[in-house]
């Protein structure tokens, strides 16, 4: 069984917060790269992104390395977006052909139950590293949806509800046969 689960959607729709509740129940998180990315642009006196394309190639690369360096795991690990996410932004793009996604797709893996976090305006907030409108993330989550179920995974979205209710609900799902 493939333990690598992915959590995506549009942005502000609680990826975070589920990671740190997961490991607040003892389950190991990735957290995304863009984050990452923009945190340390905007440390360096840059702008939060570069262009479309070399952003996504850079998400890529990140999250390449993260999923190689979680080799072995015989337990449930959650990454907060995964590879997949990355290829969609070099396909809106046009920066990749079909084949060398797929490729890509074939060489890193993730369970076939990926967790889709629906657009929550009731929760959705800009920050420095967040400027998306909502509506641009409710675009956002359409695309996961679609893009995943694209190549061969099944989305479940998880309903909204307290941090603690929508783990028990993915958990729910990762623990049943």
């Amino acid at each position: 069984m493939n333990h690598r689960f992915v959590i995506t959607g549009g942005p502000g729709g609680g990826k975070s917060t589920i990671l740190s509740a997961l490991a607040k129940r003892g389950y190991h998180g990735v957290p995304e790269s863009a984050r990452r990315i923009i945190k340390e642009r905007l440390a360096a006196g840059l702008t939060p992104r570069p262009d479309p394309e070399a952003f996504a190639h850079e998400i890529l690369r990140s999250d390449i390395k993260k999923y190689r360096e979680l080799r072995a795991y015989d337990h449930p690990v959650f990454f907060d977006r995964g590879v997949l996410d990355a290829l969609y932004m070099l396909d809106e793009a046009q920066a990749l052909t079909r084949n060398e996604i797929s490729q890509y797709v074939s060489q890193f893996p993730y369970n076939g139950i990926v967790f889709l976090l629906p657009p929550w305006e009731e929760i959705y907030t800009t920050d420095s590293e967040r400027d998306q409108t909502f509506e641009e993330s409710v675009d956002v989550f359409e695309g996961m949806r679609t893009w995943y179920s694209e190549w061969g995974y099944e989305t479940l979205e998880v309903p909204r509800g307290t941090p603690d209710e929508r783990v028990s609900f993915m958990l729910q799902r990762v623990n049943s046969p």
